[in-house]
């Protein structure tokens, strides 16, 4: 099927709210990162032209901050693609602040709130190891 797997991972006491917000960043972030996992754009009976998405699924997991950050640095050291979102994003108000407020983040205690993670389907699933998917 697919020699790559695509995880979205929220964390489990945001408001649902946040956690629509979050995967919708992390999504763009590995649509970004991952530019040749972009299908054809789609077509209607009518011949109208829309936009792409993804060819492949992304699975949306939850879990708490520990499970967040052990699937972070399980990808970090699998060199898998990761995207992360952390807390202090929700206070901001553009792009360029996102990226002062991550940079001023603990790096080895990211209080993150969402992670993307893609790669070789057997490293992903160790990295995402435990956690459940989003119910």
């Amino acid at each position: 099927m697919f020699d790559t797997k695509i995880a979205l991972i929220v964390r489990d006491d945001l408001a649902t709210w946040q956690r629509l917000n979050v995967v919708a960043f992390l999504a763009t972030g590995i649509a970004s990162a991952a530019p040749d996992m972009m299908g054809e754009p789609y077509v209607d009976a009518k011949g109208r032209q829309y936009g792409n998405m993804a060819g492949q699924p992304m699975l949306v997991f939850a879990g708490d901050v520990a499970g967040l950050q052990r699937a972070h640095r399980q990808g970090m050291e699998r060199e898998l693609t990761v995207i992360p979102y952390v807390e202090a994003m929700f206070s901001t108000g553009h792009d360029a602040a996102n990226r002062e407020v991550f940079m001023a983040e603990d790096a080895d205690n990211l209080n993150l709130v969402g992670i993307a993670i893609r790669g070789p389907k057997k490293a992903v699933d160790k990295a995402i190891k435990g956690l459940s998917l989003h119910g």
